[in-house]
């Protein structure tokens, strides 16, 4: 089996080191060959310095992909086109995986049914988390900051892995397409372009497979742990989620985008705003807030399409 390892980078320099040093553990079998391409989508600091250092010490291993069309999934795609292995798997700039990551995301893609896989992706040690946020549990919004934790036994996804730690076979990407470059940061404020593709496979019944000794660890820098931070993040998910249903059919000459519209303000208004406001613990009263910004994206993003159509 040959792994090609696809890792877009955009000006971290300084923590990108840290994720090639821990990938270049990686421990695998003898028969099995792997790469990892570092895609530079544009830097301007010396990103290119630091792959190229990681390429000369260990030159089967690593390899400089240069894009310059701005955009997280321009780079993805040519991550894919520019790969030779026959399981490509996915990770961030801003992670440190443990040096069994890569066999066990992918030892599952070998045969089989699964056509990906999806990982664990665990805050960076010693993070503290703040009394207002939830990580785990009913109330979580861990994916704000890109961790995955579905628990400690392995099965079927029902939820699309995270970009930072998924695999695929690479007849996943000749089958069903490449990412969509009108998601993901940046120019794009819309995310959510590596779970888009998730989800597109498992609606054609496509099965994926949940690995959690695939573990991969995320920084979390102090910027994030704002609650304007998720917020805006949440914001930006429901426009991306309303981008992604389509237009549908017209409802007696009145576009279904603004039907949509009346049933997001309906739930938010009814539902999801008393839940809101009557809350007592913190964590569940934020959470509620951001699903009502997630909601207020949704219906912005309906009205935009809605617009647009009229």
């Amino acid at each position: 089996m040959k792994i090609s390892v696809i890792l877009c980078t955009y000006n971290r320099s300084r923590g990108l080191a840290l994720t090639l040093k821990s990938l270049a553990a990686s421990v695998l079998p003898e028969n099995v060959q792997w790469e990892v391409l570092v895609v530079d989508n544009n830097s301007s600091d010396s990103t290119r310095e630091t792959i190229e250092d990681f390429c000369r010490k260990y030159p089967r291993h690593f390899r400089y992909v240069f894009e310059g069309q701005q955009g997280k999934s321009y780079a993805l795609n040519t991550g894919i086109r520019e790969a030779r292995g026959d399981v490509l798997a996915f990770t961030d700039d801003d992670l440190v995986v443990e040096p069994t990551w890569l066999g066990n995301l992918t030892m599952s893609l070998q045969s089989g049914p699964w056509l990906g896989s999806g990982g664990k992706v665990l805050p960076e040690q010693g993070f503290s988390t703040p009394e207002w946020l939830a990580i785990d549990g009913p109330y979580s919004m861990g994916g704000v900051l890109a961790l995955f934790d579905r628990g400690d036994k392995p099965g079927q996804l029902d939820w699309a892995p995270f970009g930072a730690n998924m695999a695929f076979r690479r007849e996943a990407f000749e089958k069903y397409g490449e990412f969509r470059t009108d998601l993901g940061p940046p120019p794009s404020e819309l995310r959510g372009e590596d779970t888009e593709f998730g989800y597109r496979l498992m609606a054609a019944g496509e099965r994926l497979r949940y690995e959690p000794s695939a573990i991969a660890y995320h920084s979390v820098p102090e910027n994030r742990i704002r609650k304007e931070y998720f917020l805006r993040w949440w914001f930006g998910f429901g426009r991306a989620a309303a981008q992604k249903w389509g237009r549908g059919t017209d409802v007696l000459g009145m576009p279904r985008r603004y039907l949509t519209m009346i049933r997001i303000a309906g739930v938010t208004f009814m539902t999801i705003i008393p839940r809101w406001v009557l809350a007592l613990d913190r964590r569940r009263r934020f959470f509620y807030k951001a699903v009502t910004w997630r909601k207020a994206g949704e219906f912005y993003e309906s009205y935009r399409a809605a617009r647009r159509k009229t």
